[in-house]
This record gives C-alpha cells, structure tokens and sequence, in this order.
C-alpha cells in the first residue's frame, strides 16, 4: 500500500483523506477477523483456521489488484482485513501451542519474522513495478500478493493440530502423538499432556477412556460456554491481571505510530529531502530491510535473555529516537537549506533507529508475550481481544497520520508518538512479570492463583479420595 497509494492516486483520482482511509480502514476490517479467528479455531481447529485466512487472503489480493473503482477497492480491502485478522491471531496462538518450552519464545516470533519479510517484499514490488504505466503498477503491486496465499494454505496441510485443541476435544491420542513429535523428550511430552489436561478441568488420574466423559462435564468452556462472560464481565483477579498486562502491550505495540512509518515512509523520506518518486521507494525499502534485518536479533535472544529486557530496551530506543526524529523534522523547517540537508540525514537515521528497535523487542515479543500468558480455556478468545486492539489502533494511526501531521505538523505527531512510547515504558515496567523458561500452563500462574486451579486440585482430591474407598471396600 506504502507504494501503491503514490500511483492508484492519479490514476483513480482520489484525495489524501480517501488514501488515508484506505490505508488505515483493513486494520479496522480486521478486528471482525480477529474476533472470528477466536471462534472459527476453537471450532474447525488452528490448522484449518489458518487454511481460511489463506483463501481470505488470496481473495482479496485479486479483488483489489482488479479494482475499477475506489468503491470495489475498498470492497477487496475489507475481505483482505478479515485475512489480517484471521492470520495475526491464529499464527502466534498455534505456534506457542505446538512449540516446546525450551524454543517456545524463538519460534513464536516467527510470524512477526515472516510479516516482517512480506512487508519487506512489498516495498519490493513497489520498487519493481514503479515503472509500468500508472494504470497498471499499483495493481501489480496488490495482485503479486495473490501468490503467497497459494502455497502457504498448501502447506498448512502438513503441520500437526494444535494438542491443545485436540485435548479439548477429547483427541487424547491424537494429542499424544502430536506432542511426542513435538517435544525434546518423551517424558516431557507426558508432562506437557498433563499439565494440558489439567488446564481444562482434567484430573491426573482419570484414564484416557474417562477423558471425553471428563472435558465434557468439568470444562464446558472449552467449547464456547461462558468464555466471554468470564473474560469480560466476571474476570478473576488474576485474568483481570492477564487482560491488563496483554492488552496494554497490544495498545501500546501499534500507539507509537509504527504503522505510520511503515505505510507513509515515502512521505516522511520526502519530508526529509528525497523528492523523485523512485529514490523515495528506493529508501523506503531500507524501513523494510531495517524491519526485517532486526527482528531475528529478538528471534535469537527471547528463550536467552527473556521478554523483559527485551521489552524495556525496545520501549527505551523507540521514545529516544521517536524525540530524535521529531526534533529534526522540527529543525529542518527553522535551518538554511544546507543545515537541512544534515537534518534530513539525521531524521532518517532516526526513523530507521526507531524502526529498528521496534523490530528488535517490541514487534515480535508483543505477540510472543501475548500468546503464553492466558489459560488455554480462555486463549483463544483473549488473543482475539489483543489482535482486535491492536488492529484498531494501527487503523486509528494510519487514519489519522495525514490529517494529524496537517494539524500539528509530522514533527508534532512524531512527538506525539514519543510521548505514548515513554508512557508505554512505565507500563511494561511495572505490569509485565517476565515469562521466560516458563510452561503454558505455568505462566498464568505468575498472575495469580486461579479459581479454577483449585478447583481442577479440589476434583482430583475428590477422585483420589473416591478411588480409595472402592480399593479399601474391596480389600
């Protein structure tokens, strides 16, 4: 879209609040995809509910890439941000489940890795296909994005089920053989079973015949019942501490204007000196090379370091170079032309710096905090709430950037944006208890007891009582 905008806006001729619109408005479709994600991988399971997103994805790269109006284009707009919904909660929830506790950090940054990289292809494609005829390049541009889709929903068929889901329900083998692959022995695949079952209500000792019978008495969350309820209007104090701590993370990830540096980097390069339409989208691929360049540096350091530090020096460099940035935008309007060229490098070595914090700890560890720190009874559902927010700050961001920037100057909104950024270090400071080297099923406990810990503990002393009084009548 970054590129794109340059060219469908001369081409369909249409405004600036019609390209800020458009840009912004799939973040706002998406929260419709997050919220159905939740409930789509709950019912067909996270395999399939990947398979989805990727025909909704492939669907809407055609439908806008053919659009003869803005009207059509917002149309294919709307179904792609029901695929950015789907993907950016289904991706992190499954790999967290799938993944053992010893690589659970590094490989749950992946999706941030890969959309990091497909971000990075696009401001590719922009460079590409810059030179076809106006009419044409920025529908290459979308439509080259139709092609992705086709092999991932392809390869999804070959990955394992979540054993997660599959314990809810009551595939037990199923959940078994899953884990034995996916685990780095076969004790702790026994033990990630049982820390599984005990998650959704299933006492230790009940036998794998008894299972179904179990999940379906103990634990009717597990299908749907009483999840929202107990998410939003009847929280415990510890899921009141979880939806805090991982919505708070969500909001503040996408309130620091990223997504504006991503979507208006042409403009802020043009902001600062580089005029012609292809040396902007020449730099602009340095954004996308930052991006992706960066967020394996986190990839490699989260099971190492842990989220914390991750978080806290992300949050530090993005406020430092957020202020950077905005003063040399500032400067540049008050200097002679030779001072501002320097401002000019200044600002996009700060735009870049700031791109690449964010891509080192906040980007990919948001989503990684995100997907571990919920009950599995609840995960689904609350990852869909996060993926939500963060969907409807990164539209209200990028809706707002172009009309912002006209009010308060981007000097201003780059203030703006520091402020949140230091705000959001506070934050993350003193709410975000650090998760590292922790199981599922233990990380919720750095929140608070549970109700339903005791209770799951109260039905496994009743069952062990019961089952020694039928020995005892026996003997």
């Amino acid at each position: 879209m970054s590129g794109a905008q340059i060219f469908m806006k001369e081409d369909l001729k249409i405004t600036d609040t019609q390209i800020e619109i458009l840009a912004g408005v799939i973040n706002i479709y998406s929260l419709f995809g997050s919220l159905a994600a939740g409930l789509t991988s709950d019912w067909l399971g996270r395999r399939y509910t990947m398979v989805l997103a990727a025909a909704i994805f492939f669907t809407g790269a055609l439908l806008m890439g053919l659009a003869p109006s803005y009207a059509f284009l917002m149309a294919g707009r709307f179904v792609a941000g029901i695929g950015v919904g789907y993907a950016l909660m289904i991706a992190p929830v499954y790999t967290a489940e799938v993944a053992p506790t010893s690589a659970r950090g590094f490989l749950t940054s992946f999706p941030e890795v890969f959309n990091n990289s497909g971000i990075l292809l696009g401001y590719v494609s922009n460079f590409a296909f810059a030179r076809l005829p106006v009419h044409l390049s920025w529908r290459a541009m979308f439509l080259v994005g139709a092609v992705p889709p086709i092999f991932l929903g392809v390869a999804v068929l070959a990955m394992p089920e979540s054993p997660r889901w599959l314990v809810m329900r009551g595939r037990i083998d199923d959940a078994r053989r899953v884990l034995q692959k996916t685990s780095d022995s076969p004790d702790e695949a026994e033990e990630r079973l049982l820390d599984i079952k005990k998650a959704v209500g299933i006492p230790e000792d009940v036998s794998d015949a008894d299972d179904l019978v179990a999940i379906v008495r103990a634990n009717k969350a597990s299908q749907g019942q009483g999840v929202w309820k107990e998410l939003l209007l009847n929280p415990t104090r510890p899921v009141r501490r979880m939806l805090i701590a991982g919505l708070g993370l969500m909001f503040i990830q996408q309130a620091t204007g990223v997504d504006c540096v991503v979507m208006y980097s042409p403009r802020v390069f043009e902001r600062a000196g580089i005029k012609s339409k292809t040396n902007s989208l020449g730099a602009s691929m340095a954004v996308g090379v930052c991006k992706t360049f960066f967020i394996p540096i986190a990839t490699l350091l989260l099971d190492r370091v842990g989220r914390r530090p991750l978080l806290l020096a992300s949050g530090g460099g993005m406020t430092i170079f957020l202020f950077t940035l905005a003063t040399s935008l500032l400067m540049m309007d008050r200097r002679p032309e030779g001072e501002a060229k320097a401002l000019g490098a200044v600002s996009i070595a700060a735009m870049l710096s700031f791109v690449a914090s964010f891509a080192s700890g906040l980007g990919p560890v948001a989503w990684v905090y995100c997907s571990e720190i919920y009950p599995v009874r609840l995960r689904a559902q609350a990852a869909a709430i996060g993926t939500g927010l963060n969907r409807m700050m990164s539209g209200a961001t990028t809706m707002s950037f172009l009309s912002l920037s006209n009010t308060i100057t981007i000097a201003g909104s780059f203030y703006l944006y520091a402020c949140i950024a230091a705000a959001g270090w506070v934050f993350m400071y003193f709410f975000l208890p650090e998760t590292k080297g922790q199981s599922l099923e233990d990380t919720v406990k750095l929140f608070g007891k549970d109700t339903d810990d005791d209770d799951v503990d109260a039905n496994a002393g009743r069952h062990e009582h019961n089952k020694s009084t039928q020995l005892s009548a026996q003997h």
